[in-house]
């Protein structure tokens, strides 16, 4: 592989990083932990009627 195209491969590779770094998210939810879960659902059942 000549020299050219060596360098031009790692600064590719460097901007592909550094783009994915500024990259939003994406439509991934955020992790919310078990014990966090059940926490959130309490109040919910608490106000429900049990009629």
């Amino acid at each position: 592989m000549n020299r050219k195209k060596k360098i031009s491969q790692i600064f590719k590779k460097r901007l592909k990083k550094a783009n994915a770094k500024k990259a939003p998210l994406g439509t991934k939810p955020r992790y919310i932990s078990k014990a966090d879960r059940v926490d959130i659902e309490k109040p919910a059942s608490d106000a429900a009627p049990t009629s």
